[in-house]
């Protein structure tokens, strides 16, 4: 799968973390490889790859870190990590950190970060689903406004809206299931 940045990117960043990260080669390495694994899972999930790649970092991180000092080790632009930090920051994924005498924007990851992504994944899904009523919504209108006979395409097509409703109903009744939505909010 590709990652969207190409090689001399991938190294610089790298070369960066490496560089600006104390432990072990072995624990940079692992570090560095969760951080490029999250980014892809984002990307898997609709979000940007900075957005995972972020939270891994801070996740991965003790204490508290500057967005300087993120954009430095993970070798992204000051706006990616700037937008992917607010973001986050939205989301109950971050939180920031204001240090008394220092302008910086400070941030490290939600102390019940668990229960968080099960919120965030739970609240994804739940509009994913209604948008996917949405659009199934509108393109059975689009069939019905061929007339009182419809073809043999329009049948078939309305046959699998018929099935992808039935299925979409499920999931959303799935995710209302009160052991499912106990399960997604307890710490």
């Amino acid at each position: 799968m590709a990652s969207g940045r190409s090689t001399a990117e991938k190294n610089a960043a790298s070369v960066a973390l490496d560089a600006t990260k104390g432990g072990s080669l072995p624990a940079r390495e692992a570090h560095r490889r969760l951080v490029r694994t999250a980014g892809a899972f984002a990307r898997d999930f609709g979000l940007s790859r900075v957005v995972g790649e972020l939270l891994m970092h801070l996740y991965l991180t003790e204490g508290d870190e500057s967005l300087d000092k993120i954009e430095s080790e993970l070798g992204l632009s000051k706006a990616a990590v700037s937008i992917a930090a607010r973001r986050l920051e939205m989301m109950g994924l971050l939180v920031r950190v204001r240090k008394p005498g220092d302008r910086r924007r400070y941030y490290r990851t939600a102390d019940h970060l668990d229960s968080a992504l099960r919120l965030g994944v739970l609240t994804l899904l739940r509009r994913k689903i209604g948008d996917a009523a949405a659009e199934l919504e509108a393109a059975r209108r689009l069939l019905s406004e061929g007339g009182k006979n419809p073809g043999p395409r329009e049948r078939f097509l309305l046959g699998r809206i018929r099935r992808a409703e039935e299925v979409r109903r499920r999931i959303a009744r799935l995710l209302e299931n009160p052991l499912a939505r106990w399960l997604m909010n307890r710490q």
